[in-house]
This record gives C-alpha cells, structure tokens and sequence, in this order.
C-alpha cells in the first residue's frame, strides 16, 4: 500500500492506494470513527457492484452501514440530488462526529463531500473513489459542488475529506469509456507539470490499461501531484488552477451538452487539453508541434480530441465563449486560462484575447 499525506494545517489526511483496500476499510476507517457506524452515500450502479462487498468488510470489522443508492450519472449532481441526500443523512440522525463515505465516482464525491460539508455545519466524510478520474483527481483536495444550468460545480464548498482510500482492484470492472474519461485526468497532470510522466504514458499508450501494477503507479503520481499543489493553494487563490488546464473549454462543452452520456467529464477535459495547446501555440508560447503531440496521444488512446469528435451540434463560438464566462477562474469578469509554454510547462494567464480564443474554437 502507498500512503501520500496531503499536510494541510489542522485538515490533514492520507491517501491510500493499492489493490485490495476494500477489506481493509475497517482498520483505515477505525482511527477516525467517534462510533461504529457510517453512512454511505453512492450510485445505484456502483451500490449493484460494490454494495455487498461493502457491506461484507464494514459488518466483518464491525461497523454498522446505511446505504443510500442515488441515480448514476452528472445529472445527481444538481439540487434535487444534494436536497435528496442530506434529507437522508438527517434522517439517518447523522451527528457531526460521525463519518459520511462517498462510494463511487466523482459526482458522487462531490455531492456527498458537499452534503456533508453543509449538514449540521459541517460533518466528516471519507472518500472511496470507484473509478480512475475520481481515484486520480476529485477524491483529492476538498472541492465539492454540484452543477446548475449556468455551469458546472458554480455551487459548492472547500470541506476536505479525512480519508481517502482508492483500491485500484476497484478498476477493473470500470467500462472503456469510464476509464478512458478518467485517463484524460491522468495526461492531465502530466501536461501541467511532469514532462517526463507524460513521456512515460505516451511510450505505454493503452498497454497501460493491461498493467494493473503500472497504472496504480499513474495513480499514485497523480495523486502526488495534486497534494503537492493542494498543500500550497488549498482555495485555488493561485497555483492550484493549473490543475484546471483544459478545463475553461471543457466545462463550457459540458454545459453546452447538457452534462448527460454524450459528452463524459473526461472526455471533455481531453477536447479541452487540445485546445489549451492550441491556444497556447497560437499566442506563440509553445510549438505548434506540441498542441499536434498532445491530441496525437489522447487519440491513440480512444479519446476525442477536437470539437468535431464531440457527438451531436455544439453551439457557435459565441456562445461557447458565453459559457465560459461563468467559469469559477473568472476574475472581475475576466477570464483566466491555464496555458502552456510547452509539456510539462503549464502558467495561469489572465488577459488572453477574446478573439484568440474565438479563432481556437472556431478551428477546434
């Protein structure tokens, strides 16, 4: 088992991650629960994959667990689902001292780390991410939020969890698509920082997915990766928005399609990467041959990479640009990018020109 700490003043936690860590929630959890108990929010599909194995380990180590098993997809996350779930923690008499566990995925990380954040001002919670893209990113670093018709997580609040506990077992009975929208998060971190992690990934291409022992070690650089910027930028005052790169232009796309099965968060933030280069390439702060090397690998790996390879009509630029503007980087209703000076280089710029980004997405 790999343990990376996120050291945050009075907020710190670990982040465990190996096969097999389900079994083993009893003694992870145990350091942290007030009483033998927890309340256990997650998806329908997740609860038919993972709810008895669940169960098994927390009874086995003697800990009594209530379920609640929420539709699965981006659609939870909205208000209906956070009202829905902290009925039903208020209904389970969830004290403050007790453990909320998120079981699934990033929506429901975020809707159960928000429902706990705003329950009784404030209740504890564990992630237990079930797929990569929450395993790799939004298990890490307290960001919990739901999405509303403006855009996506413009509501929400920074409650970091006290545990997260990423069995990469868990993986294997993710589908293609699922673990192919999460790798676009693993790319990620390799773009904004790590030139050498993303060389190693394009050398590995989609042999990485056959290499359980390879991609827990994407997962473990990943996770590094965003504790080390967490612990300097906890509310994205700064640095932690590098880790939003691609993510100006997918979030506007998630919107733009409704946050359903056509466009997946992942699948986004690859078009999105794609884009980020080519407006960095475009005001001359990086090759033109680095935007072409990032989208000729997501590619290989099956992810969509232009705004073409997104199904159905998007809107104009125009409005795409519109959509961006709610994006939650906006500073004095300025948009800033995350760009890059090449792979591995990635900087915050505030004052990029409207007509720039309108010229990217009208080539994208």
């Amino acid at each position: 088992m790999t343990t990376i700490h996120v050291d945050l003043p009075g907020r710190a936690y670990a982040i465990h991650v190996a096969p097999g860590l389900m079994a083993r929630l009893p003694d992870l959890l145990g350091p942290h629960l007030a009483r033998p108990r927890v309340a256990v929010l997650t998806d329908e599909r997740v609860a038919a994959l993972h709810g008895s194995a669940l169960h098994g380990a927390l009874a086995a180590g003697g800990i009594a667990a209530e379920m609640l098993a929420l539709p699965a997809g981006e659609g939870t996350k909205s208000w209906e689902g956070l009202s829905r779930a902290v009925e039903w923690l208020l209904e389970q008499r969830v004290e403050r001292r007790d453990l909320v566990l998120a079981l699934g995925g990033g929506v429901i990380g975020d809707l159960a780390g928000f429902a706990a954040a705003i329950l009784r001002r404030g209740v504890r919670f564990v992630q237990v991410p079930t797929t990569l893209l929450a395993q790799v990113d939004s298990s890490v670093g307290g960001k919990t939020g739901i999405n509303t018709p403006q855009g996506k997580n413009l509501v929400g609040a920074f409650h970091q969890p006290v545990l997260v506990v990423a069995d990469t077992a868990l993986l294997g009975t993710l589908a293609r698509r699922d673990l192919l929208s999460g790798y676009a998060e693993v790319a990620k971190y390799g773009l904004l920082g790590d030139a050498d992690f993303f060389a190693g990934l394009e050398a590995r291409g989609p042999a990485l997915f056959d290499d359980a022992e390879a991609l827990a070690g994407a997962v473990v650089r990943s996770c590094e990766m965003k504790a080390r910027i967490v612990e300097r930028d906890e509310t994205e005052e700064g640095e932690r928005a590098l880790l939003n790169l691609g993510h100006t232009f997918a979030h506007a796309l998630e919107a733009a399609t409704g946050y359903g099965d056509r466009l997946l968060h992942g699948e986004a933030v690859a078009v999105g990467l794609g884009l980020a280069f080519d407006l960095s390439a475009r005001l001359g702060l990086c090759s033109q041959e680095e935007p072409s090397r990032v989208r000729a690998h997501l590619g290989a790996m099956g992810l969509p990479v232009r705004l073409g390879d997104v199904p159905g009509a998007l809107p104009p630029p125009e409005e795409l640009l519109r959509l961006m503007a709610q994006d939650k980087k906006a500073v004095a209703g300025r948009l800033r990018f995350v760009l890059a000076r090449g792979i591995g280089r990635a900087f915050v710029a505030a004052d990029v020109p409207e007509e720039a980004v309108l010229a990217t997405l009208r080539d994208g």
